[in-house]
């Protein structure tokens, strides 16, 4: 294998796997051109097409699709190797500070943090919960937690979670009396649940991308919260539509509580990823990257 193989390979399982050139450029920390270049040489390489593009989308060939499930397992393999060297390099420890947002916290690290803390006594973690975006060096903190298409192009970003969708859900009570949104301009005639962004000051704008345009829109409505957790309740008591995560409620749409629409104009957009300023990290925070990484590594 050449060098600068295994880092294409790795770049190719990434753009097949999100299905987009930004979305996997911003997880590797690399530019989009410079990401479809490496896909380009990697293809000359190997002397077969793995990448469909189009304008508007990409996605893996029945080659690509092959070689991508070669490749998810040795990628898997290669990672947990690389996280047992720990063992040689015996127990880390030390005091690991984070800042990140609500969502963050409970999604990431939540289900993570006590099995690691157990894992690892001599690691000790301080996590500080601020939906506003904060500088990582002035606050004193060894890593942020954010959504991917927030993280500053000069750190170094690693996913810890899934590629998310922002859906537009109402109940079934709300839609009784009310048409359903065929296209985002339709909103208009709706009452929305709108979200006030604690940085800025400014409503989060909910974002669409159809008929080759990308659209910012910020619906009207009698409510408007700064926190996701009154917003969900407002949304599932009927009070409006709301613009909510795909994971917070797929039970809910599948079971029919919710009803989902405009979901073609809903595209997946980068998740949660942890960043730092420089690749050279602290033992404990080099173990706890490892512990979030995004696929996570299959126990054997």
């Amino acid at each position: 294998m050449r060098r600068g193989d295994l880092d294409d390979l790795a770049a190719f399982a990434a753009v097949a796997r999100t299905r987009s050139f930004t979305r996997a450029a911003a997880e590797l920390g690399l530019s989009p051109s410079a990401l479809s270049h490496a896909m380009r040489s990697l293809e000359q390489r190997l002397g077969v097409r793995l990448l469909a593009r189009t304008t508007r989308s990409v996605a893996p060939t029945a080659a690509g699709d092959r070689l991508l499930r070669s490749l998810d397992p040795a990628l898997a393999e290669l990672a947990r190797g690389l996280s047992a060297l720990a063992d040689w390099r015996g127990m880390p420890s030390g005091a690991v500070r984070l800042t990140t947002f609500s969502y963050a916290a409970r999604t990431v690290l939540a289900p993570v943090l006590p099995g690691f803390l157990r894992a690892h006594p001599d690691i000790s973690v301080e996590v500080i919960v601020d939906d506003r975006l904060v500088d990582l060096v002035a606050g004193g903190f060894d890593a942020g937690i954010r959504m991917g298409e927030t993280v500053d192009r000069d750190m170094v970003a690693v996913p810890v979670g899934p590629a998310l969708r922002a859906l537009i859900v109402g109940t079934p009570d709300y839609f009784a009396t009310r048409p359903l949104p065929v296209v985002p301009g339709d909103l208009e005639g709706h009452n929305c649940v709108n979200y006030r962004l604690l940085g800025g000051g400014g409503l989060l704008p909910w974002e669409f991308e159809g008929d080759g345009r990308q659209i910012k829109y910020r619906p009207s409505g009698q409510l408007i919260v700064n926190d996701e957790i009154l917003a969900a309740a407002a949304v599932r008591a009927g009070a409006g539509l709301g613009y909510m995560l795909d994971l917070d409620v797929a039970d809910e749409i599948a079971d029919g509580r919710l009803i989902q629409v405009l979901d073609a104009w809903c595209l997946p957009f980068p998740g949660c990823h942890i960043y730092y300023p420089s690749r050279q990290v602290t033992p404990a925070l080099r173990v706890l990257i490892d512990r979030l990484r995004w696929p996570p590594i299959s126990k054997k």
